[in-house]
This record gives C-alpha cells, sequence and structure tokens, in this order.
C-alpha cells in the first residue's frame, strides 16, 4: 500500500530543529529512466529541502507515485547517485561540463602537472588500488580535455613541455589525449570514449618503466628487452584483469594495439577486431613519433601526420585523427609572412589556415598581451614551423597556455 509521503518525514524530539546538510542533488526527473516500477530504488529520494522521503531500497509502485514526488521538487543526491552507477555514467556529463568550465585559465598548467602525478600512481607497477586510482586519473585527464582539447593537444606536439617527465606516463597520457579528441570527432557515445580513454592510458601498462628507460637508452634492444616488447599487449590485459577490470571490449583493445590488418603486427599476427583497437595503434605510433628518444629528435607534426597517413592507407579512424590535430595543431610555433611569430592556438576554417595567437613583433620583441591573427590572410600566412629553440623569446607555460585558452576563433 502506498504510504503518504509526508507520514514518512522523520519526526524530532521537541526543542529540536532539523539539521541543515550539505549535498550536492539532481531533480528525481533527472533519473526517471533509472527509476523502474515496482523495484527496489538504488537510491534514496528526497524533498527540496533535502529531508528523506524515500529509501533506497524502498519501491514506487505507480507513475502517480513518481508524478507526487516531481511535484514535490524530489531531488536525489549526487552521491548517492555515483555509488549506483559509477562517476563515469553519461548522467554525470552535463555536471562534468560544468565543472571543467569552472577551470581557471592561470591553474590550467598546475591541473596538468598535478594530472601527470595522478597518472604516474595509476600505473605504477605495483600500484594497490590501480582501478580508483585510474578512474581519478582518467577523469582528470577528461575534465582537461573538454576545459581546452586545444591545450590539452598542445601537450602532445610540444616535446619540451613533458619536460624531465617520466617518459612511459607521458606518451601514456599523450595517446589517451590523442584517442579522446579523436573519438569526439567521430561522435562516439561517453562510454566509448571513456573506454578509449581508459584503454589508451593502460595499453602499455606492463612496460612503463621500460619505456622510461627504453627513451634514453643509445644501445640496440637486448634480447630480454625485446620479448617485454613483444609480450606487451597480453601482459598488459592481464595486469588489467587482475586488477579487477572486466571490461570486455576494453581488454581485447588493449590486447591488439599492435596487430594490423593484414595480420603482420604482434603478438597474435592477426587483424585488430575493433575500431578502438586500431585507434589506439594509430594514436601510440603518432604520438611516439612526436616525442624525442636518445636516438632521434621528436619528429615535426607536418612529418609525424605524413607518416602515419602512409602507414594507414586511408584508415578513416586516421583520417579522423588527423582531422582533429590539423595540418598545424595546437601548441605549434609558426613564422608568418608579416614575420610575427607566435603559437597556433586552434583550427581555422581551413586545416592550412589556423588561429595563431602572435607572441613577439618582426624585431623580436615580446608582446605584451597576445594578438590573434587568421592566416588564411596573405600577410599573416604562415611561412615556417619553428622549434621552441628558434623562438626568439621564451614563453612561460601559464602564458602559453592563456594564449591558447584565449583563443578567440
Amino acid at each position: 500500500m502506498w504510504v503518504k509521503l509526508g507520514a514518512l518525514r522523520p519526526k524530532l524530539p521537541r526543542g529540536r530543529s532539523r539539521p541543515t546538510r550539505t549535498m550536492q542533488v539532481l531533480p528525481l526527473l533527472a533519473v526517471r529512466a533509472r527509476v523502474q516500477l515496482g523495484m527496489p530504488l538504488p537510491f534514496s529520494v528526497r524533498s527540496a529541502d533535502k529531508t528523506l522521503l524515500l529509501a533506497a531500497g524502498q519501491m514506487l509502485r505507480d507513475e502517480g507515485q513518481f508524478d507526487e514526488l516531481f511535484e514535490r521538487g524530489a531531488v536525489v543526491e549526487l552521491e548517492e547517485l555515483k555509488a549506483a552507477f559509477g562517476a563515469d555514467d553519461p548522467l554525470f556529463a552535463p555536471r562534468r561540463h560544468a565543472e571543467a568550465k569552472a577551470i581557471a585559465a592561470a591553474v590550467l598548467p598546475q591541473r596538468w602537472a598535478e594530472c601527470t602525478a595522478r597518472v604516474a600512481a595509476a600505473l605504477a607497477p605495483e600500484a594497490a588500488q590501480r582501478l580508483p586510482a585510474l578512474a581519478l586519473a582518467s577523469r582528470n585527464l577528461a575534465l582537461l580535455v573538454q576545459r581546452s582539447a586545444n591545450l590539452a593537444m598542445s601537450q602532445i606536439v610540444r616535446p619540451e613541455a613533458a619536460g624531465q617527465a617520466h617518459y612511459g606516463i607521458t606518451h601514456a597520457m599523450n595517446a589517451a589525449i590523442a584517442c579522446l579528441v579523436t573519438a569526439r570527432t567521430l561522435g562516439w557515445r561517453e562510454d566509448e570514449q571513456q573506454r578509449a580513454l581508459h584503454a589508451a592510458l593502460t595499453m602499455n601498462l606492463s612496460i612503463i618503466d621500460l619505456q622510461g628507460r627504453l627513451a634514453h637508452q643509445v644501445s640496440p634492444l637486448t634480447a630480454m628487452q625485446r620479448q617485454l616488447i613483444d609480450e606487451h599487449p597480453l601482459r598488459s590485459a592481464e595486469m588489467l584483469e587482475a586488477d579487477g577490470v572486466d571490461d570486455g571490449a576494453w581488454l581485447a583493445a588493449v590486447r591488439e594495439h599492435h596487430e594490423t590488418p593484414e595480420g603482420k603486427g604482434y603478438p597474435n599476427r592477426c587483424a585488430p577486431g575493433s575500431e578502438l583497437s586500431q585507434l589506439l595503434r594509430f594514436a601510440d605510433i603518432y604520438t611516439a613519433l612526436m616525442s624525442r628518444r636518445a636516438t632521434r629528435a621528436a619528429m615535426s607534426t607536418h612529418d609525424a601526420a605524413r607518416e602515419i597517413y602512409a602507414l594507414a592507407e586511408g584508415n578513416p579512424l586516421c583520417q579522423a585523427l588527423i582531422k582533429s590535430f590539423g595540418v598545424f595543431p595546437p601548441g605549434c610555433f609558426v613564422r608568418l609572412a608579416s614575420d610575427e611569430v607566435g603559437v597556433v592556438t586552434g583550427n581555422g576554417d581551413k586545416a592550412y589556415h589556423p588561429r595563431v595567437a602572435v607572441l613577439a613583433l618582426s624585431d623580436g620583441q615580446a608582446r605584451r598581451t597576445p594578438v590573434w591573427r587568421d592566416t588564411a590572410h596573405e600577410a599573416h600566412r604562415i611561412v615556417a614551423l619553428l622549434s621552441e629553440s628558434a623562438m626568439p623569446i621564451r614563453v612561460s607555460a601559464q602564458a602559453l597556455a592563456s594564449a591558447i585558452d584565449g583563443n578567440p576563433g
């Protein structure tokens, strides 16, 4: 029998006021699709003043009961929803968007440094609580990409941005950024985007430390190092399974991210079974090409795009990756026909005409504040890509973040 809602309001001893709780809530209507009539509620329901009306486990038996709750402005607690459905559930996308917008430009470099530390903790070989650490790291990375995808891409195309950070960690982050922005370009669902992010972060889990050593190694690979590399897709998936990952698509993508359509990859020399497997492979190679090693310099964005395009032979996933970054990805330093120099802040109307924030005048003097140029205009066309060492001025991480984040285009 339906109990009147007022009867569920707890009584308090005389003289005591009802405590005010600080909690984040969503309207009950926002989770209507998650309420199954006649089944136990996975969360509690509260009145507009956050007083408990229905405890988790109680049931709504018909639409009339739901309508009565809705008319009273019923809400549900955000933390209970996350516990019931997981923090990555698409239900929370609007809140994540608001949270991303709230990150001030001035703290973006600090937030990227903190995110790197979280990724390092999640990928540590002996991480005791890998899945919670990975959930925290991926959530922070996704927020930063949502806050400014252009600034996220600039982390990849500027090798100097990594500083002295462990190569295995920065490569995992770079590949994850590339996968996430490409998944967004392709219009993948949010759960598919999250899976791509998780798979990219963890595809090299078993060789994270080895990657760091190899970045500084000038001698040829040893037999043991070659074996570890050949086996790492399988070993990484095994580690994830041992840590509790049960997402078959995530695990399969990790196992297959070095397989090729013609069956010449490794470890099983079979064709990759999913689009995600292929996207991981392209992101892995593309971002690695733009990272320096002890034995070679970082490849330019142009050369990296050409190489991955030739390798992919027209694969639409690779084309989407290249489209996401553009011919001149955000973060590239360029010289204009006006002899001004600046940094690419985002794509323009055409691939060869990005927006550029001018940081130095033609005489090499730094501008006090950036001015944005449309490189579609002949007077401001791009005439050269510049390395950071070729810049006439030194630009701080904060100044670059401000210029890229402030892109008016």
